[in-house]
């Protein structure tokens, strides 16, 4: 069956033998940092050099980090929601590639395999997990909703919010008054206030997606708009502030998203409808604003050694805090 192309801007590859680059954060100066499963962050510079932050510790099963989401404090350093095949948490990884825990447990109870981690402009932590089951694909599935969100404010971490369809990418608005967050597996995207002591509340479902769309990467731009990327289906979807939405760009293959889509509904999803993409692009997950005018768009995935560069999208990102 044909690929599915709707695509109005031009792209391009950039990077080169990464190793799983999930999630992708840009900055001020043109750099661009990606997660890397040989163990940490690779940084690409203007001019195409990549220098791999990695590091062992014997803290860590097989001592190597298994980078999925990540964020970049104010000294450079990196918190890194490790993703192990049985164990989570967040780690810090530094410059000089020292590895030291951060969080791995909440009230006794270690992390399970930690998908994503946002700081936001106020300087609090926000952690996402996906699910509690092992191993994680049993978690892909419409019925299974034990993925949820923790806050660490002023060293205290707690769960701020639980019971979610397989919690994946969130982002907190720059006045810190609200935060998003996609459930993938749900196919659902809610969104909450945060009172002035962290708490969420007046959760509500800011919108729903339609066959094919898994929402992963999760980013907002300046017109109040939301983005979100779709594994499996390789789709950049605009959500606009009123909860409609729109595709913005999609390169899929017709036949792999039916299967995958069949799966879903028969409650039979697993890895290979994950693993296989055999579209253009290879399973895109997170997505980050960046460029000179914070304008170009840069997207994770899953599936290739390089990420995805769409110039002049026409949308200006929030700066992120790490700016």
């Amino acid at each position: 069956m044909a690929a599915v192309n709707q695509f109005s801007h031009s792209f391009e590859f950039v990077g080169r033998d990464l190793v799983r680059p999930e999630c992708v954060l840009t900055k001020a100066n043109g750099e661009i940092y990606v997660s890397d499963f040989r163990g940490g962050v690779t940084c690409i510079d203007t001019m195409g050099k990549q220098t791999l932050y990695s590091g062992e510790s014997t803290d860590i099963e097989d001592g190597l980090l298994q980078t999925n989401g990540f964020a970049i404090q104010n000294d450079g350093s990196f918190l890194v929601a490790h993703l192990g095949a049985n164990s989570g948490g967040v780690y810090r990884l530094s410059r000089d590639k020292q590895i030291t825990p951060f969080l791995q447990n909440i009230d006794g109870i270690d992390l399970p395999p930690t998908n994503f981690v946002h700081i936001d402009h106020q300087g609090r932590i926000w952690i996402t997990v996906s699910t509690r089951m092992r191993p994680r694909s049993r978690g892909y599935s419409p019925l299974c909703k034990d993925g949820f969100i923790v806050l660490v404010d002023k060293g205290k971490a707690s769960v701020v919010a639980d019971n979610l369809g397989y919690t994946n990418e969130c982002w907190v608005s720059p006045d810190g008054t609200t935060l998003y967050a996609n459930a993938t597996f749900s196919r659902e995207l809610f969104k909450w206030t945060i009172t002035p002591t962290g708490a969420l509340v007046n959760k509500q479902l800011f919108t729903t997606f339609s066959e094919g769309t898994f929402p992963d990467g999760l980013v907002g731009d300046t017109l109040g708009n939301l983005w979100v990327t779709s594994i499996v289906s390789n789709r950049v979807i605009c959500v606009f502030p009123d909860g409609r939405s729109q595709i913005f760009l999609e390169e899929s293959n017709e036949e792999h998203v039916q299967k995958a889509e069949k799966a879903y509904l028969d409650y039979a999803m697993g890895r290979e409808h994950l693993d296989n993409n055999p579209a253009a692009l290879k399973n895109i997950s997170s997505l980050s604003f960046g460029g000179k005018n914070c304008d170009d768009m840069y997207l994770g995935c899953l599936l290739d050694q390089r990420i995805v560069k769409i110039p002049n999208t026409g949308f200006v990102g929030h700066k992120p805090v790490h700016w």
